[in-house]
């Protein structure tokens, strides 16, 4: 990735004396700039997940973006990385090249109406130069990530028709549902812990609702597996998980994007594997057990799964059987409520006097997924058993955010 060409030393240095404005009210800008923009172009509304709006996460993680931009303006390659995880997403979304100046515009115009006057001539015009070349760094890397796809046999690039061949209940809360071509046409490969976006189109709904659900299957195989959590039907972040789990049947047709993410399993190193998954974190990490497995077997997997309860406890069985036919692998469950004495190996939650017994802390790949929460203390009690950071692999279900350490 190139740095800022095109922008001059002035510009530069305009928008590096911005960063610590951005720190203070970056929040409060991506707030009113999501308000405005959706009032104003409000077929925006079929992309940007709603519930996400309400509950600020995508103005922070959108804040954070912007505030890593200005930091690293001369040297835009250091926030590679980001700009990647972030484009996967955007292509699972389908965004397009010609979003972006929409995106600008409205931007330009929130810095201007929440910094007031501090927001000068000067300052408005700079960012604009910067977004200018910002946006062509995502429109570059996401070109890339759209041109592999519609080259790579099976895939494709928007949103494609699949048939629900199965629906199976895995606990009281989460269902698995496996997706077939509905043209009978190929399905591409993908990397264990990708995920695929449902477009959701609900009656009464004004416009579609996109989510993002892990892949929860090894690939190879001639379906696609999801396996989504239903949540309270009143919570507005379940108006999607209630839709396939209470409408969608054997038979329905659902529109879903091709495979994208970052948080993929490294299967060129034969290091001791580490998952760990709490509730339904754990449908991208039975992905990575069912693959590695089949790829890797002589490495050796420990699978460690914290949940509610057994009631809760989905693909328990998938797990253990896996386990039981391969003996390089060893799994634990963690039950919150064992009031009913159901088999586990440990009450309560996961400490560090009982994980530091059951998992190696050197030469080993930590994966970890579920809630944000659940994770903050998972990598809390990784770097207190001394596992480097980049021995420490997590994925968030929704907009980018941080650990705390």
């Amino acid at each position: 990735m190139s740095t800022a060409v095109g922008l001059d030393q002035k510009t530069i240095e305009i928008i590096k004396s911005t960063v610590p404005v951005l720190q203070e009210h970056g929040e409060a800008i991506t707030k009113h700039f999501y308000k405005i923009m959706l009032e104003n172009e409000p077929e925006l509304k079929n992309v940007f997940n709603q519930t996400n709006q309400r509950k600020g996460a995508q103005s922070k993680a959108l804040a954070g973006a912007v505030y890593a931009a200005a930091a690293n303006i001369e040297h835009l390659e250091n926030i590679l990385p980001n700009v990647k995880q972030i484009a996967h997403k955007h292509t699972s979304l389908n965004i397009k090249p010609e979003q972006y100046p929409i995106v600008g515009k409205y931007l330009l115009i929130a810095i201007k109406e929440v910094l007031g006057d501090a927001a000068t001539d000067e300052i408005i015009e700079a960012w604009g130069k910067a977004y200018g070349v910002i946006a062509d760094v995502f429109i570059s890397v996401e070109k890339e990530m759209y041109d592999e796809k519609q080259n790579a046999s099976g895939d494709w690039v928007g949103f494609r028709d699949f048939t629900v061949a199965e629906k199976i209940p895995e606990s009281e809360v989460i269902t698995s549902f496996y997706l077939k071509p509905a043209d009978n046409g190929e399905i591409p490969s993908y990397r264990p812990g990708q995920y695929i976006t449902i477009k959701a189109q609900i009656d009464g709904e004004p416009y579609d609702h996109l989510r993002q659900y892990s892949l929860s299957a090894a690939p190879g195989q001639n379906f696609l597996r999801i396996s989504v959590k239903r949540e309270n039907e009143h919570n507005p972040e379940g108006i999607v998980s209630n839709y396939l789990h209470n409408q969608v049947q054997e038979g329905s047709v659902v529109s879903i994007s091709s495979p994208s993410g970052d948080f993929v399993l490294n299967d060129a190193e034969q290091r001791s594997l580490v998952l760990i998954s709490g509730g339904v974190g754990l449908t991208p990490l039975v992905s990575m057990l069912e693959t590695v497995v089949k790829e890797q077997p002589e490495r050796k997997v420990i699978f460690i799964h914290a949940t509610r309860s057994r009631a809760y406890h989905a693909m328990k069985d998938r797990v253990a059987s896996i386990a039981e036919a391969n003996e390089q692998v060893t799994h634990y469950t963690v039950y919150e409520d064992n009031s009913n004495a159901d088999a586990c190996d440990k009450q309560g939650f996961i400490d560090y006097d009982w994980l530091k017994t059951v998992i190696p802390t050197t030469d080993a790949s930590f994966y970890m997924c579920g809630p944000k929460g659940f994770m903050s203390a998972i990598n809390g009690l990784l770097r207190k058993l001394n596992v480097a950071d980049d021995d420490i692999h997590f994925e968030f279900f929704g907009p980018m955010d941080e650990l705390a350490n």
